[in-house]
């Protein structure tokens, strides 16, 4: 089970964004997390996936409070996780070419380069980028195709939760219904649960065993969605 307990975040101590907040994603359950721009939830799946330090509150992987953030966080908690995010310009390196930028995590931990390439491979072709595409740089491809890249990278090192924060936002509906298929595929697959925020509630009651919003989870923040 992925908990958080009692969080409060935020990049300004004395005006935090998310305050006392808890959630709980169960083994195998996929959770939306509805609310609207602004109102916390990008701080709170960041806290999630251990990228950002609450100020106050724990998360639990497992049964395990967190030990550390970002490179600090145990290799386990650290790779428990993987996370795409709304804007993948801002999160993929541009000097990298698409396959380099799939295999980022495997390097990370001292994969040989035989077995990035073939898990590379299998997921190219898991979320549909040819390899004329795998040999270009995001500034040379779309928003979906460097979105299909960015989640074939949260997928590389076979994570037991999937956090999608605001992932189809920026998207097309025929990528957002492919991206979503492949994200569905994995967790039959693998068990993995899923956090996915988001502003469209119709995406995330159709996705999600269950949605919650943000109103009831921070009970003083109004929920304008």
């Amino acid at each position: 089970m992925l908990e958080l307990r009692g969080i409060t975040a935020g990049y300004d101590p004395r005006d935090p964004v998310v305050r006392e907040a808890s959630l709980t994603v169960a083994d195998g359950e996929a959770v939306g997390l509805l609310g609207p721009s602004g109102c916390g939830k990008s701080t709170l799946a960041r806290v999630a996936a251990l990228l950002h330090r609450p100020t106050a509150g724990t998360v639990v992987i497992d049964g395990e409070p967190a030990r550390g953030w970002r490179h600090r966080a145990p290799r386990e908690q650290r790779t428990a996780s993987g996370v795409v995010f709304q804007q993948p310009r801002q999160s993929a390196d541009p000097r990298l070419r698409l396959r380099e930028v799939i295999a980022e995590p495997l390097r990370a931990a001292g994969r040989s380069r035989a077995e990035a390439a073939a898990r590379v491979d299998e997921l190219a072709a898991a979320v549909g980028l040819s390899e004329e595409l795998l040999a270009r740089r995001p500034h040379e491809v779309s928003d979906g195709q460097l979105q299909r890249a960015c989640l074939a990278r949260a997928l590389v090192p076979r994570p037991r939760w999937l956090i999608c924060d605001e992932m189809t936002a920026m998207l097309d509906a025929s990528t957002t219904a492919a991206l979503v298929a492949v994200v569905e595929d994995y967790r039959r697959e693998s068990g993995a649960g899923l956090l996915a925020v988001g502003h469209d509630a119709a995406l995330l009651d159709r996705w999600c065993d269950r949605t919650v919003r943000w109103a009831s989870l921070v009970p003083d923040t109004a929920d304008a969605s």
